[in-house]
């Protein structure tokens, strides 16, 4: 009879002694131990941060949280984890040139893209700017104003005039740059002979857009003491709140997808659409007729109307042109979006029109600067089609321009 072979047992081989299954262990465990470790160190500075979104009831309040962190010299001393700084509530304003008000305004230049940092970091940064008073900055805005200038030229190109678009000319749309319309003597007679507003005309602009941030902001009186007063898309000034956003307007801009959509195309509703715009008193109105082939018709009808019912009010038509200049411009500044909002079309040819731009009413964000929920409009809380405008990114742009004294951004009450 055959011996069995014996086959040698290694004792240790159940306990895989430092192999495949205890490295895995052991990095795991060091994983969790650095994740719990970071979650320690970063949490304390997160739920600050995350305690400005929470949901607030009551008035809208502007509480600076944390403690003071200015020094005898006016600076500002970092928090305790030398990176954020939190101010407290603060009766009146530091100086535009103090280095306070410097050091908060590189805090808001570092911010170079939108995505750097947290929202509610952001909030942070542009709260704790407003304690400081707003200076325009010559040599910052007339730099803009040249780079406008060269771009776009609003004084202009700004609408279809006789001079720009004489009798006979191709133009091409905005969009659909396959289609071109002829200028007949038809649609030539509906232009005006130039344009109605030259290179800083005016002193100070008010650009009044439609967004939640200005309610209760009690900024009406604010923006009907500017020179000239822009607003978008025909929105309610009536005595319900025009304590918040004033009732001055020079001039107006009107969708035609409103007209589509509220007034029948202006087939039936002829009437209606021409008391909305008495609100308006005797405020020019400017439509992108030549954006698309659709637009076309439905703003010609606007001018059509208007002089139907003998008004004097001015109708004007944005120059293709133009608005194309325009969108290239903020593209290069990070605005990339299918279309630019009214908003950022007015604030670009106000820049140009004015020496002194203000503007109210303009925010991307479902919170204010404080944390507070808002709507979308100051009158109802319908959103735009998403994807459709780049709006946290206009906003953004704004907020460097304010910073650079360029322009002046109002978020808060007015006092």
């Amino acid at each position: 009879m055959l011996r069995r072979r014996m086959g040698y047992a290694d004792p240790t081989s159940g306990r895989d002694l430092l192999g495949n299954r205890s490295l895995c262990f052991i990095f795991i465990c060091a994983f969790g131990l650095v994740t719990l470790l970071q979650q320690i160190l970063y949490g304390k500075n997160y739920i600050k941060s995350a305690q400005q979104f929470s949901r607030l009831k009551g008035d809208e309040t502007g509480n600076w949280t944390g403690p003071v962190n200015f020094l005898d010299d006016g600076s500002l001393k970092p928090a305790r984890n030398g990176k954020k700084r939190y101010l407290d509530s603060y009766d009146g304003s530091y100086d535009y040139n103090s280095t306070a008000c410097k050091e908060l305004r590189q805090e808001i230049m570092d911010v170079k893209v939108l995505t750097m940092v947290k929202t509610s970091e952001l909030f942070e940064r542009w709260r704790n700017l407003q304690v400081c008073k707003w200076q325009q900055n010559m040599v910052e805005t007339n730099n803009f104003k040249m780079s406008l200038s060269r771009c776009c030229n609003a004084p202009s190109f700004l609408f279809t005039t006789k001079r720009n678009t004489p009798a006979g000319t191709k133009l091409r749309y905005e969009v659909d740059t396959s289609g071109i319309l002829p200028i007949s003597t038809e649609v030539f007679k509906m232009f005006p002979d130039d344009m109605p507003y030259s290179k800083s005309q005016f002193k100070k602009c008010a650009v009044v857009g439609n967004g939640g941030i200005i309610k209760n902001s009690k900024c009406g009186k604010d923006i009907d003491s500017a020179d000239f007063v822009f607003r978008c898309n025909i929105p309610p000034i009536n005595d319900k709140y025009s304590a918040d956003v004033g009732a001055k307007t020079d001039l107006v801009t009107i969708n035609p997808s409103i007209i589509t959509e509220r007034f029948q195309k202006l087939e039936k509703w002829r009437r209606p659409f021409y008391e909305v715009l008495q609100n308006y008193e005797n405020s020019s109105v400017v439509l992108p007729a030549f954006y698309n082939t659709r637009n076309t018709d439905v703003s010609f009808r606007v001018k059509y109307m208007l002089d139907d019912f003998d008004s004097q009010r001015g109708v004007f038509f944005f120059h293709p042109q133009y608005l194309l200049n325009v969108q290239r411009f903020w593209t290069v500044q990070g605005v990339r979006a299918k279309r630019l909002s009214s908003g950022l079309m007015l604030v670009t040819a106000a820049m140009e029109l004015c020496e002194e731009v203000h503007l109210y009413g303009f925010w991307a964000f479902p919170m204010n600067p404080s944390g507070i929920f808002i709507t979308h409009h100051y009158y109802d809380n319908v959103k735009p089609r998403p994807g459709f405008h780049a709006m946290p990114h206009e906003i953004f742009n704004f907020m460097h321009m304010h910073t650079r004294g360029i322009l002046n951004v109002h978020s808060g009450p007015c006092t």
